[in-house]
């Protein structure tokens, strides 16, 4: 019987022989993550309902990156009351330094291909990169599922996206995931799975796979998924076999929707404020100034997002007028950039390098702006408020992208600079 990755991988959770979109499944959860913001309400809800302990606290994983550093006074409450649950209930895994939660859950090897995992944010979506079932849920189903392990979905139907051919290159899977989101719209994938075959994804690296899954919830997806090959073999750490590479969507399966691309017709593109689904070519905008860019964030911080961005700006400077902000997503990415030079080559360009952390992308620790400004940044949301004041521009576009309008001072391509 012909079935979609995610009615394959529920199937295998629950111990059945299928499932059908549509279905109810209570499944078997393998982890889980917790952020900072969260961790009062988690907690609360959790005595609330009765539980004196965690089905298993070594499933359960505990982030601090939203408000790292503190920049309200509000916000040590957040770590304190995280601090006595890890130690009430005999948690492990906890991270109060070390960068992004999307990328540590990854990058530190929590998460599988093949896993359900459930995370407090809703860019959890991002675990797909590596073939899990991954997706964000409320501190009131989170409480649940550390009290018992389960958590029950509705199997989603699935839509999927086939994009075959070489990308040009200063196009990057940034702008594939923009490009879909602009065509799907921002409600367009609503609780649907995004399956991404071709050889176009097969080519890309995990990193990039992870910045398409990242922002799969802007168009209202509940997972996105991608087949396990040796490239997540080498980066999840673990042998290739049978279980891994078994969990894909058969070309016959009951799919809502096809979408297919040819990746030679994708071009430098950004989300215009303030909505992410608003997509214009960066043909179309180039004579618009800027006042800041953002290179970070859970969609696009990483190793190869920062050597994309150094490229464009090496030998080359920030024009004075535009601060440009750079934060790694992760502790061993900020280590792995000052390590090959990546991050000397920033700084003699002007770039202001911050700690690992969510930052800007949420508001937080520095780099706010106030009416009338316009940023452009490769993370995932340029909703009404999310860098400063609610007259504040912001354009979401690739790191290639952020970094030459640096440069210019304005919107363009990697192409002008």
């Amino acid at each position: 019987m012909a079935q979609t990755f995610i009615e394959k991988l529920i199937a295998r959770n629950i111990g059945a022989g299928s499932v059908r979109a549509g279905n109810i499944v209570t499944l078997n959860v393998d982890r889980v993550m917790i952020h900072d913001i969260f961790i009062p309400f988690v907690a609360s809800k959790f005595e609330e309902m009765g539980f004196t302990k965690l089905w298993d606290p070594d499933r359960v994983v505990l982030i601090y990156d939203h408000l790292v550093p503190a920049s309200q006074t509000d916000d040590t409450r957040h770590f304190q009351i995280g601090n006595a649950f890890v130690e009430k209930y005999g948690m492990k895994n906890i991270h109060r330094s070390d960068g992004i939660c999307h990328q540590l859950m990854t990058e530190a090897g929590y998460v599988k291909p093949g896993d359900v995992v459930f995370g407090t944010d809703s860019h959890t979506t991002t675990y797909g990169c590596v073939g899990a079932f991954s997706t964000g849920i409320g501190y009131t189903e989170m409480a649940s599922i550390l009290g018992t392990g389960k958590l029950w979905v509705k199997v989603p139907e699935t839509i999927r996206v086939k994009i075959t051919g070489k990308l040009a290159p200063n196009v990057t899977s940034k702008d594939i995931i923009l490009t879909l989101i602009g065509d799907l719209g921002a409600d367009g994938a609503t609780y649907k799975a995004l399956e991404f075959v071709g050889d176009t994804v097969e080519n890309m690296t995990v990193a990039s796979r992870m910045t398409i899954a990242n922002m799969a919830i802007e168009a209202g997806a509940k997972c996105a998924l991608f087949r396990a090959d040796e490239k997540t073999a080498e980066y999840c750490q673990i042998p290739l076999t049978e279980k891994e590479t078994s969990l894909f969507g058969d070309e016959d399966a009951a799919y809502c929707r096809t979408v297919e691309y040819q990746a030679e017709n994708f071009v430098p593109v950004l989300a215009c404020p303030s909505q992410v689904d608003k997509i214009r070519p960066a043909e179309e905008l180039k004579d618009i100034a800027i006042d800041q860019v953002f290179i970070g964030s859970c969609t696009n911080g990483r190793l190869e997002d920062l050597m994309a961005a150094a490229e464009i700006l090496k030998g080359k400077k920030v024009v004075p007028f535009v601060k440009l902000i750079v934060t790694p997503a992760s502790r061993k990415i900020y280590q792995q950039a000052a390590a090959n030079g990546t991050l000397q080559i920033l700084a003699e360009a002007g770039a202001m390098i911050t700690h690992p952390a969510c930052g800007l992308c949420c508001g937080r620790a520095g780099g706010i702006l106030t009416d009338g400004e316009r940023i452009v940044a490769p993370n995932n949301r340029n909703f009404l408020g999310r860098m400063g004041t609610n007259k504040v521009e912001i354009y979401l576009a690739s790191p290639k992208t952020a970094a030459a309008s640096a440069v210019a001072g304005k919107i363009v391509s990697a192409e002008a600079v």
